[in-house]
């Protein structure tokens, strides 16, 4: 059995943890919840977390791989993209390019190298469905990168369970702790960590399905509430991750947390 004792994430706010807890009570996360998997088979663990909300692919290469390669990480997690895909200037050979030079940085350095392919945003915002083509695009060329530098690959694009909106923040861009925990177990699932398997891929238990004058409703109030502030910013030429810095920068021990999310 492999045993990962430092463990490094780069990425933006998924990586982070938006949307599990928040900055008040604290961020968990899926990188946080993937490392306390690594530290139930290892008490010795140590976790470092570099990844800032609002990052383009580019910035992670950028601000995070140097760091992280000076932290000696033996497993690395590097998921980032999705907002390059937001952009109207995205390019998916560049996005994906920025991503391959981390994956190789990292895997030669002797880090094992853990990432992820991205569902298809439009089953949980209508109004993203433009961007399925980008999704497709950006997800083939992390298959190819992944598989040329021998990353462990966990594939969610066409795993209807995650699009699940149960899964999913109000803010339908980040996943709810219940989606941190399913896209921790399938990273965990992609390295074959001992006790995992392929459970994340399974439905949820049936939902009511909502009134449509409601769900349009939610969709007026999501508009207002979310995509509104995030125009605004792109107006300005803003980040949400303006001024801040990764919340964990060091290895430090992992935390016994007790949790009944799956």
């Amino acid at each position: 059995m492999t045993t990962y004792l430092r463990y490094v994430a780069l990425g933006d706010s998924q990586t982070e943890g938006l949307g599990d807890g928040d900055d008040t009570t604290g961020l968990r996360g899926c990188a946080d919840r993937l490392a306390e998997r690594l530290a139930e088979l290892d008490g010795e663990v140590r976790y470092a977390n570099l990844a800032v909300r609002g990052r383009l692919a580019g910035q992670v290469r950028a601000e995070q791989l140097a760091p992280a390669l000076a932290l000696r990480p033996d497993l690395a997690t590097v998921v980032a993209g999705v907002n390059d895909l937001m952009r109207p200037s995205f390019d998916a050979d560049e996005t994906a390019g920025h991503l391959e030079a981390m994956y190789a940085a990292l895997t030669g350095a002797g880090t094992r190298v853990a990432t992820v392919t991205f569902p298809d945003v439009g089953r949980m915002i209508p109004l993203a469905r433009p961007l399925a083509g980008r999704v497709t695009a950006l997800n083939a060329r992390i298959r190819v990168a992944a598989e040329r530098h021998g990353v462990a690959l966990a594939e969610t694009e066409h795993v209807l369970a995650l699009t699940d909106r149960r899964l999913w923040s109000p803010d339908r861009l980040h996943a709810s702790p219940l989606g941190h925990a399913r896209i921790a177990a399938a990273v965990a699932h992609a390295l074959e960590l001992p006790g995992s398997d392929d459970a994340w891929t399974r439905p949820l238990p049936p939902a009511p399905v909502p009134h449509a004058g409601r769900a349009a409703v939610a969709d007026l109030r999501w508009a207002a509430g979310h995509l509104g502030p995030w125009l605004g910013r792109r107006l300005r030429g803003r980040s949400s991750g303006d001024g801040r810095r990764a919340r964990r920068p060091q290895l430090l021990p992992v935390l016994p947390v007790s949790d009944a999310a799956a």
